[in-house]
């Protein structure tokens, strides 16, 4: 049975702020976010963000703990995150050239953000 709609209204807040804090961490780590909340036919990208020559496709994920957020990502959901991001690519040729990443933020209540470089290659 799914949530009351109270419940999915809550859930959609607290994914929004866990995405504005990865954004700023991202930030004070000299990266520039490119995207946020970018969606594709394929699927939405939670954050897209350059520094140098590297193009980062970003997934955050936020729980009760970090450990359970590193749990969340799915390997059916990585492979959507890289069809998307291809089709992100495809949609701007200027960026072809750069090098891609996959990368997760973990968030947790009180807790600063985990950022995972590079956790997965599709």
């Amino acid at each position: 049975m799914k949530g009351s709609p109270a419940r999915g209204r809550e859930a959609h807040a607290a994914g929004l702020r866990a995405e504005a804090l990865a954004a700023l961490l991202l930030r004070l780590k000299g990266y520039r976010i490119l995207a946020r909340r970018m969606k594709t036919k394929l699927g939405e990208i939670d954050l897209v963000a350059r520094r140098g020559r590297i193009l980062v496709f970003v997934e955050v994920k936020a729980r009760r703990d970090l450990d359970g957020a590193a749990e969340a990502l799915m390997a059916e959901q990585r492979g959507r995150l890289a069809r998307a991001a291809s089709l992100f690519v495809a949609a701007r040729p200027a960026l072809a050239a750069l090098d891609m990443r996959f990368d997760l933020i973990l968030v947790a209540p009180r807790r600063w953000p985990r950022h995972l470089a590079d956790a997965w290659r599709p």
